[in-house]
């Protein structure tokens, strides 16, 4: 079922998503500056295509405030526009019966697109 569901997502709006979270992500990878903030997106955008049969989980890493300050910089900048996309994704969404299961994966994404240091989809 997740399978079909993986299909149905990049059918529906999910490779456009991924496309747009990877060519961001190569556009910020141009500047030494955002080369992390790049390399991170293009994860996303590659976690983007296949969110069916995937969690989100807390990444626990040792230097918690540098990744910390990295989820700062990236929800002022970045994060909080991607978020409100998947949000308004969602909400036209469950509008219907059939969209309901792609607006759950928007809900799901949320985290991830908020806190992209903190959380992964695995």
């Amino acid at each position: 079922m997740s399978c079909l569901g993986n299909i149905l997502w990049l059918i529906f709006g999910g490779f456009i998503a991924a496309m747009g979270y990877i060519i961001g992500g190569a556009l910020l990878c141009l500047t030494i500056i955002g080369i992390p903030f790049g390399v991170q997106s293009i994860k996303l955008g590659v976690a983007n295509l296949t969110p069916f049969g995937k969690e989100v989980t807390r990444v626990k890493r040792d230097n918690d405030f540098l990744f910390l300050v990295m989820d700062i910089i990236w929800v002022v900048l970045f994060g909080w526009e991607i978020a409100l996309v998947h949000l308004t994704s969602a909400l036209l969404l469950a509008i219907t019966i059939i969209g309901i299961p792609f607006a759950i994966q928007h809900v799901k994404l949320l985290p991830v697109a908020l806190f992209p240091y903190q959380y992964k989809l695995e």
